[in-house]
């Protein structure tokens, strides 16, 4: 296992994690597909769950996931508004878009470090009391409690990209936030990366 750390936008660090075999994150893979309904392995059966035309007859969280981010914010640091999904054509020929994306939490935080959907249905009406961060009261605020884990996803049923699936980090005011990412392509990334190293 190795951790790479770089800095994005200079809002946090963020790790990735090159893994062969190792036995916690083989739980959370099981975890994902058992939670997500996509199988880990070679299989057809998303069908089942899903009826969108642009998936071919295999599709899984090992062809089609990335790998695991781990996401490091210290006080003050946020993730400014944005969509999982890609508006690039290189991201989108090589493993298609993003269709869903796991958030887990690896910490608690004392204040702040909330996941905000500002475009959401539910934006307006949830309630919010005084725990809540002032980032937090514009949209559907979801708090980073250790354990809890966040699925959404980025497209619609019927293959067009969900806009309402946008989403911001809020500033950690007290503590530290820990968090894990797995997201999960339209198009097998085994196969795009093939296409890129023949490139």
């Amino acid at each position: 296992m190795g951790f790479y750390p770089c800095k994005v936008l200079l809002i946090l660090t963020v790790y990735w994690l090159y893994l062969t075999e190792d036995a916690v994150i083989r739980r959370i893979e099981l975890k994902i597909s058992t939670w997500t309904f996509l199988p880990e392995g070679n299989s057809a059966a998303y069908g089942r769950y899903f009826s969108l035309h642009v998936f071919k007859s295999s599709f899984s969280l090992a062809e089609n996931g990335e790998g695991i981010h781990v996401l490091h914010y210290e006080r003050g640091q946020k993730y400014e508004t944005h969509p999982d999904y890609f508006v690039d054509k290189f991201n989108q020929e090589n493993g298609g878009n993003r269709m869903a994306t796991v958030l887990m939490y690896l910490s608690n935080v004392r204040k702040g470090g909330e996941t905000v959907f500002p475009y959401a249905e539910a934006a307006n009406t949830q309630p919010k009391d005084e725990t809540y961060s002032e980032c937090a009261r514009n949209g559907f605020a979801v708090k980073p409690k250790k354990g809890d884990a966040l699925l959404f996803f980025s497209y619609h049923i019927n293959a067009t990209v969900n806009p309402r699936s946008v989403h911001r980090s809020c500033p950690v005011i007290e503590g530290e936030k820990w968090a894990a990412t797995r997201w999960i392509r339209l198009r097998s990334l085994e196969n795009s990366r093939s296409n890129i190293i023949q490139q």
